[in-house]
């Protein structure tokens, strides 16, 4: 079973959050336009580093993506990393 991911948006500014064992993992993002999203920055506590935390938020972005139709700028250097690793996200990532 996975931990469920919420999502929340406020004004142009979005966040992921993950918590598992009463820590907290966030992927922050900019809405640039509707079709278009900045990934910022992922956090993930020392507690959940290694764990697939990090993973597991970038994938529910590429989700959305997907789903929603906007493309993702990997500002962030753990989504670019992601990214990399996955070539088949190929269609989500404006690079």
């Amino acid at each position: 079973m996975s931990d469920p991911i919420t999502r929340v948006v406020e004004g142009a500014k979005g966040r992921y959050v993950l918590v598992r064992d009463g820590h907290e993992a966030d992927l922050t993002y900019s809405i640039l336009s509707p079709q278009t999203v900045i990934a910022d920055h992922t956090a993930v506590p020392e507690a959940l580093r290694g764990t697939g935390a990090g993973e597991a938020l970038v994938i529910r972005l590429v989700e959305d993506a997907r789903a929603e139709g906007f493309k993702i700028v990997p500002l962030c250097p753990f989504v670019n990393a992601q990214r990399r690793k996955h070539p088949d996200w190929a269609d989500v990532f404006s690079v």
